[in-house]
């Protein structure tokens, strides 16, 4: 497993590495058809794709560094949340894409499982007090005294 969530961060680096740098060099795509033509003339013609390449350069960079692994890894699933959307509605064809990136994803994901799991707790262990309750919670009198009081 260790050797498969190495390669998959690796493949992950090279091509985001790839996709960030490959932006500063093209300036305009092929032309597609449909939506997805009209959406990436004005990602192009816009220069927006330079904000976004950059992102994807630097999240390639960490991959491949293996550094700020944890960031990287959100990150990038902001951008496969952007891919999915735009391959679902503009450019199904290539839905194999964004999936094939989530697989990758979600390999390298599992080595920081630890590290993500607070993120997904109702309250956060961190703003719990020694009897368990948020600061601010009311106790069994329903009455909040303030601190300074």
């Amino acid at each position: 497993m260790k050797i498969a969530t190495t390669a998959a961060r690796l493949v992950l680096g090279v091509g985001f590495l790839f996709a960030g740098a490959s932006a500063f060099f093209i300036s305009s795509p092929p032309p597609e058809p449909g939506l997805a033509g009209v959406f990436n003339d004005v990602f192009f013609k816009s220069h927006w794709v330079l904000f976004v390449a950059m992102a994807q350069l630097t999240l390639g960079v960490f991959m491949l560094i293996n550094r700020f692994v944890p960031v990287a890894l959100i990150v990038l699933a902001a951008f496969l949340y952007n891919s999915f959307a735009f391959h679902l509605t503009m450019a199904q064809s290539s839905l194999w894409a964004p999936v094939f990136v989530f697989a990758l994803w979600l390999l390298v994901a599992l080595k920081y499982r630890a590290l993500f799991a607070p993120i997904f707790a109702p309250v956060p262990e961190l703003l719990k007090n020694e009897q368990g309750r948020l600061p601010g919670d009311a106790g069994e009198t329903g009455i909040v005294i303030p601190a300074d009081a």
